[in-house]
């Protein structure tokens, strides 16, 4: 492989291919003849539609293969930056600057990896707008991709702020039908959850600007990897730190910023909450990573005890409420807001079981609660119902999907030998290390994880197939199964064999410790 074959801007170029898709679709509706009232024949239309898809699923997929070509390009031993890409933008030490780390490349690959899967979930259940949604899907991606990819603070901002727009057209343009009342007024209950995600999402991350610019003005750079080793004041380090956080926490989300996820989840498309679960929720563990803990050492070990009260609570409470929902997507939602609660429990932990842990467990989360998202979508677009009473018995219709969704089900309880065993020992272990209590009430979370995911399991799979309209239902079909199948698959050899993984998180995480160990010892903190 040659040199100059590897210093190709190999980012850029997976970070913005599927823009290139979304123009092709976009060129394709524009060629597209209307008649004399100004419609599209239902003959054309349907063209558009097939071209749509299938333009969306060889481009999420050229992508997909793309970044396994970066993947190969990219060395797991070295713990720094690499294939950084940099040319000025706005000037002023402002750059378009591109790079990827043992933190962010392997949610590269499940950012890719999942949007394929995404389109093949639609293919069949996306009725209406079927090229404006796709086009979504696909600026989306891009959008995530240079979430992860971004060395630059405003490039950083431009991703991560930019991918609210599609994911909240997605929920309030194809969510779920009904109304909900608010403030006296009937509302589409789509267009509420969308509010209320744009909402939260938004008011975070004006603050998440105001600290960027200050940064910006003390240090004279929006350069990442050169801001991570400004000695930033202790007192402004605090403030820095919540205003960070207040973006972050919403993301990911934390409680008890936590209910706008419930209710897009159940309003979005089964593509776009497993979009949600897989990738977006990743963003905020992801930027206490790459900000909180390398820009603001000190401030992250104040607040340390700060976020293990309210990650315990989330993993306590949110399993409890998920308990007692009747929803099936409610469920998992709440399930997820418990799952990231030791992510962040791992995170702040400053040890290496605790981070790595944590990012092990959002790349099996991405696989398990992506899956039990798909699993509710097979039954929802039989029946167009995600009440768990209009359930029961499926295993005597639908043995297959029987199978599937109890091996999710008992990843997501993190049973040995599933990806999900391994983020849970490893956040617990490292918070055993910093304080016992802490991994204690966590492991609460683990016996209550139990009890809503097989109460799920048993309700809808297993009894007898009394309702008249599941007798006819029919088992998962090819596609269906190949998507399971594969995430099935990931999940199970992470489990088995974690290593791979671990490796590549590791260079990275033991140069964040190594620094943030170095900067509390210099800050005279602990």
């Amino acid at each position: 492989m040659t040199e100059s074959f590897a210093n190709q801007p190999w980012l850029t170029f997976i970070t913005f291919a599927p823009l290139v898709g979304a123009l092709f679709i976009m060129l394709r509706r524009m060629l597209t003849g209307t008649g004399e009232d100004g419609t599209v024949a239902p003959e054309e239309q349907a063209q558009v539609d097939k071209v749509a898809r299938w333009v969306a699923l060889i481009f999420t997929s050229a992508t997909f293969v793309l970044s396994l070509g970066v993947y190969a390009l990219y060395d797991p031993s070295i713990a720094g930056y690499q294939l950084v890409e940099e040319v000025p933008w706005l000037g002023g030490g402002i750059n378009y600057k591109m790079g990827v780390d043992g933190i962010s490349i392997l949610f590269v690959l499940l950012t890719t990896f999942f949007m394929p899967i995404c389109i093949m979930a639609s293919w069949n259940s996306v009725k209406s707008r079927i090229a404006d949604y796709m086009i979504a899907f696909l600026v989306l991606e891009t959008l995530m991709i240079g979430v992860f990819c971004a060395l630059d603070l405003f490039v950083f901002y431009f991703f991560f702020e930019g991918s609210l727009i599609p994911m909240f057209l997605i929920i309030g343009v194809w969510g779920s039908k009904g109304t909900k009342e608010f403030a006296g007024y009937s509302i589409p209950s789509r267009i509420y959850a969308s509010l209320k995600f744009f909402l939260y999402t938004l008011l975070g991350s004006l603050l998440l600007l105001i600290a960027m610019a200050w940064m910006y003005a003390q240090a004279g750079t929006t350069d990442i990897p050169t801001l991570q080793q400004v000695d930033f004041p202790a007192g402004a380090q605090k403030w820095l730190w919540i205003a960070f956080f207040a973006s972050f926490a919403v993301k990911m989300p934390m409680w008890p910023v936590h209910t706008w996820l419930p209710d897009a989840h159940v309003q979005a498309p089964t593509a776009g909450s497993v979009v949600l679960a897989a990738i977006l929720l990743k963003m905020g563990g992801y930027g206490f990573l790459r900000f909180s803990l390398p820009m603001f050492p000190l401030a992250s070990a104040d607040f340390a005890p700060f976020v293990f009260a309210l990650s315990v609570i989330a993993i306590i409470y949110t399993s409890l409420v998920a308990l007692a929902q009747e929803d099936m997507k409610k469920l998992i939602a709440y399930s997820s807001v418990a799952h990231m609660g030791f992510v962040t429990m791992g995170i702040f932990t400053g040890t290496e079981q605790g981070i790595e842990g944590g990012l092990f467990q959002m790349l099996s989360h991405g696989f398990i609660s992506g899956a039990l998202f798909l699993c509710v979508g097979v039954v929802y677009d039989r029946m167009h119902t995600r009440e768990i009473a209009a359930y029961g018995g499926l295993v005597h219709r639908m043995p297959l999907y029987a199978f599937l969704f109890l091996f999710f089900t008992l990843g997501n309880v993190g049973l040995p030998g599933t990806s999900g065993f391994v983020g849970e020992i490893l956040t617990m272990t490292g918070a055993f290390k910093f304080n016992s209590w802490i991994a204690f009430f966590a492991a609460f979370g683990v016996i209550f994880s139990a009890a809503y995911a097989l109460r799920l399991y048993r309700a809808v799979i297993y009894g007898k197939l009394e309702k008249d309209a599941l007798k006819a239902i029919p088992d998962v079909d090819t596609r269906e199964l190949v998507t399971l199948g594969v995430l099935m698959a990931f999940a199970l050899y992470l489990g088995f064999n974690p290593g791979p993984a671990l490796n590549v998180f590791s260079p990275a995480v033991d140069l964040l410790i190594e620094n943030y160990d170095a900067a509390l010892a210099a800050g005279g903190a602990s």
